[in-house]
């Protein structure tokens, strides 16, 4: 995969180096000439090109036309926005990820301005710390849609209204849905006429405004 990344700071030299790690070609690009040398250390001379992310032809020299994606992790919402906007509507790039730096600024990070999905780091934070004060025994594994949505796994409670029922009898909330059961060694796809039994680990996918309902299902009836 080919990624290009704008904003050679320390998140964007961190975003690079991770990605070559796997395999992945990446361009950094950077306006800073005094931040050359660490890039150049890190990342290799070759894929650090000096200018502006924000400027066309500097986009267009660079290789954007040939990128899978690009990420606009810049210090600056108003640069990460133009430059997402351009990857988008100018140069048709297929995957455009942009760093919010300012949480109040996240509404205008939307499809309408080129962005496929935003870093808010801010607000994944805040439901990170939301989930560890009330959510008991369940682990988010994932966030999805800007935190919106989690993969989530936990294990079924003895005594949890789950115990012991076909999957078809459950009422799950209804922006919930089960992904697999696992039970011991085995992975069991979900679907009505499968019993869950007390100690199965659940892996689920909830909206966050649900994740408490689906707690209190999958743990001790009477007790949430």
């Amino acid at each position: 995969m080919k990624t290009m990344v704008i904003g050679g700071g320390k998140v964007g030299e961190f975003i690079a180096d991770f990605l070559q790690k796997q395999g992945h070609n990446v361009v950094v690009v950077e306006e800073r000439r005094e931040e050359l040398e660490r890039l150049h250390k890190e990342v290799g001379e070759q894929n650090v090109v000096l200018g502006s992310g924000t400027d066309p032809v500097v986009l267009e020299s660079s290789g954007i036309r040939q990128m899978d994606v690009v990420a606009a992790v810049t210090g600056k919402d108003e640069v990460n926005l133009v430059v997402a906007s351009l990857a988008r509507f100018e140069f048709n790039v297929p995957r455009v990820i942009a760093r919010v730096n300012n949480p109040k600024n996240a509404w205008m990070f939307t499809d309408d301005m080129g962005v496929d999905a935003a870093l808010n780091q801010a607000e994944l934070i805040g439901h990170l710390i939301l989930e560890e004060m009330s959510l008991g025994d369940m682990v988010p594994l994932l966030k999805l849609r800007r935190g919106q949505y989690s993969l989530i796994e936990e294990k079924v409670h003895p005594l949890s209204i789950m115990a012991g029922k076909r999957i078809e009898e459950i009422k799950l909330p209804d922006q919930c849905v089960l992904i697999a059961v696992l039970r011991k060694d085995d992975m069991i796809i979900p679907h009505g006429k499968v019993e869950i039994q007390a100690a199965d680990e659940i892996i689920a996918l909830a909206h966050f405004s649900q994740l408490d309902e689906l707690d209190a299902i999958l743990g001790p009836a009477g007790q949430r």
